[in-house]
């Protein structure tokens, strides 16, 4: 089991999901505004994407980046900042033509998602480690290409999160590591509940924490209504967790939650298991971040468990 948590709150995802529930944010001012409101009810992570201000649909502006960044970063409360770098892989055979993209097909190259990474800095990045089935689309993460993307995210000095959706996308880790292409201790999310990968129950969680490497920190999520079931599972594990509206729109069955009543709920859930969620502070130290404010790396947090 772990005592000590890492709780990630997924802020708005790409999904979707904005006329489903009326809390997920779309601006730039309304995502930074959640990621304080999870900061307050505890969340020791805020992992963001963007929305396109008038649709709401998918942006991939680093300027939208870069004003979620600003105003948390000027807020008085302190959270860890996590930017997607997972954008730009959808992937939607044309009806008539299946070589080439049709409606929905979103792509980008490896250097246009790492922009907003590479432009702003933050402590933490998503790498996705692999294609998939991802519902009635393909997301698509080629081998060359995520080699590609690791060397651009181990040059900017920020630590990436292993986003692994299927067993074969932890061996895939494991070969980056073994190419070089990950410093220090690796950070695996593992990502549950999403069809068509990895199925959000325990035998399947275990199966993929028992693949990971002796150093690595882990988190788990599960989508839906399997989110707290895999924060408690994910800790009694051994990880760290993930909540937020990215993952799931509900506080319960038929009431819609915010960012930070699903902070809240998972917070006091760890809670009752025996363990506690780290401060952003000592999450930084436990993961060897950057610290925003100097730039340096932090090794160690006075007074705190890391």
């Amino acid at each position: 089991m772990n005592r000590n948590v890492i709780l990630t709150c997924a802020i708005t995802g790409a999904g979707d999901t904005t006329a489903k529930s009326p809390h997920v944010p779309v601006t730039p001012k309304q995502i930074a505004d959640s990621c304080i409101e999870a900061a307050r009810a505890g969340a020791s992570v805020a992992h963001i994407h963007v929305r396109d201000p008038q649709t709401g649909g998918i942006s991939h502006s680093v300027e939208h980046f870069r004003e979620v960044m600003e105003r948390v970063r000027e807020a008085d409360t302190d959270i860890v900042m996590n930017i997607t770098a997972g954008g730009g892989g959808d992937w939607i055979p044309d009806a008539e033509d299946p070589t080439r993209g049709g409606p929905g097909t979103d792509i980008q190259t490896p250097s246009e998602r790492h922009a907003p990474v590479a432009e702003l800095l933050p402590e933490l990045c998503t790498l996705d480690c692999g294609s998939l089935n991802f519902g009635d689309m393909v997301y698509v993460n080629t081998a060359d290409w995520l080699r590609e993307h690791a060397r651009l995210v181990q040059a900017a000095g920020v630590k990436p999160e292993l986003e692994c959706f299927d067993l074969g996308h932890v061996w895939f880790a494991r070969q980056l590591q073994q190419e070089g292409l990950l410093d220090g201790d690796p950070l695996y999310q593992l990502c549950l509940g999403i069809p068509w990968g990895a199925e959000a129950d325990t035998e399947t969680m275990l199966a993929m924490r028992n693949k990971l490497p002796e150093t690595a920190n882990w988190a788990a999520f599960g989508i839906g209504r399997q989110q707290m079931p895999m924060v408690a599972q994910a800790v009694l594990l051994g990880g760290h967790a993930r909540v937020g509206l990215e993952d799931n729109l509900y506080l319960e069955k038929g009431i819609l939650a915010t960012n930070g009543q699903l902070v809240e709920k998972a917070a006091t859930l760890i809670d009752n298991l025996g363990a506690r969620v780290m401060t952003p502070a000592e999450t930084r130290a436990h993961l060897k971040l950057r610290d925003p404010r100097t730039g340096q790396i932090v090794e160690k947090v006075v007074g705190g468990d890391a």
